[in-house]
Order: C-alpha cells, then sequence, then structure tokens
C-alpha cells in the first residue's frame, strides 16, 4: 500500500513576528501551500495537513485533506500522535512526515523517503539528516506524544531501525519573518 503523506502544522509560530508564518506568503503561495503541494506531487495516497492554531483551509492546494487537532498545543509529538490516529483509522501502515515551513524540499524527496521499506528512512540533505521522514506502523506506538521533539528522539535512540536516504532539494524551513524575507 502506498504511504500516506502528513504535513505538521498546528503549532502557533511564536517566533514569527508578523502573522502566523504558515500562510504568510512565500514566493506567491501561502507558505504551507509549498510542501502541501511537494507531496501532492509526490503521489501519495492521501496528503494530510495537521492544523490547530491557524486555519489552512483557504491555504493549502485542492486535493489536501485538513485534520484538524484541538490539542495542538501540547507540542509537536501531540500533532504526530494526531497523524499516528488518522493513519491508523484509513488503515495504512505506513506515513512520510514532515513540517509544513519547509518550502524547498521538492516532490523527489518525499517520493524517495517513501520508497523505503525500513521502520524508519530518513531524508538526508548533503549527509545531513532532517525532514521528510517515513515511519513504519511498528514503530508508531515508540513515537512521542507530547512536547516538541516529534520523531527525532526515536531517529536518535533507534539508529538500528533507521535508513538514510540522500535527497535533493533544500530543508530550510521558514521560523522568523527574517527567514521568509532571506529565501522569498
Amino acid at each position: 500500500m502506498t504511504p500516506a503523506a502528513f504535513l505538521l502544522a498546528a503549532g502557533p509560530a511564536s517566533r514569527f513576528a508578523d502573522g502566523h508564518k504558515l500562510i504568510a506568503d512565500f514566493r506567491g503561495h501561502p507558505l504551507v501551500w509549498w510542501g502541501a503541494s511537494a507531496a501532492l506531487d509526490a503521489g501519495f495516497a492521501r496528503v494530510h495537513v495537521v492544523w490547530g492554531a491557524v486555519d489552512l483551509a483557504d491555504h493549502v492546494p485542492d486535493g489536501v485533506e485538513l485534520v484538524p487537532h484541538p490539542r495542538w498545543a501540547a507540542g509537536q509529538g501531540s500533532s504526530l500522535g494526531r497523524a499516528v490516529e488518522v493513519a491508523t483509522a484509513e488503515g495504512y501502515d505506513a506515513f512520510v512526515v514532515g513540517p509544513a515551513d519547509q518550502p524547498l524540499v521538492p516532490p523527489e524527496a518525499w517520493r524517495r523517503v517513501a520508497a523505503s521499506t525500513s521502520p524508519i528512512a530518513v531524508a538526508t540533505f548533503d549527509g545531513r539528516p532532517r525532514n521528510p521522514v517515513r515511519l513504519a506502523a511498528a514503530v508508531w506506538d515508540l513515537l512521542p506524544r507530547t512536547g516538541d521533539e516529534g520523531a527525532r528522539r526515536l531517529v536518535r535512540d533507534r539508529d538500528d531501525l533507521v535508513e538514510a536516504i540522500p535527497c535533493p532539494g533544500d530543508p530550510i524551513d521558514i521560523d522568523t519573518v527574517e527567514d521568509l524575507a532571506r529565501w522569498s
């Protein structure tokens, strides 16, 4: 079965001083649009955006499924837990996840990570591990459900389960107004 894709987009963007970063314009589209479009173009069975602090309904491309997350303030781990809930309910045996603030990660990176059969597959850019990450159902119970670390701790603590996947693109993330100006 082709895995699903999830973009984590529930947080408050507290370091972004001018509104919410995910709806800020980046090269002619809202920032969240770029990651969602890359995942759509990668050919996933379904692409989901987990949202919470700001409504993203008018800011994602057609074909993206919005997943509300009322407990978004509990951190990225809770958003990842929400992705696990949806993937389980939809019958997936794996999903690929990444944050919605990395607009220069191309569809090819998402495809390469999705093609792995390892329990955990991590995109690498110039040898450095980054997102997106593929998580097989066998590791979902090991993922944090609170805090802001997401899958990072699992990847670090269980490197025996991890396959590094060399990917094209640029994994920059937009956290501040200055980041947005620099990369726009």
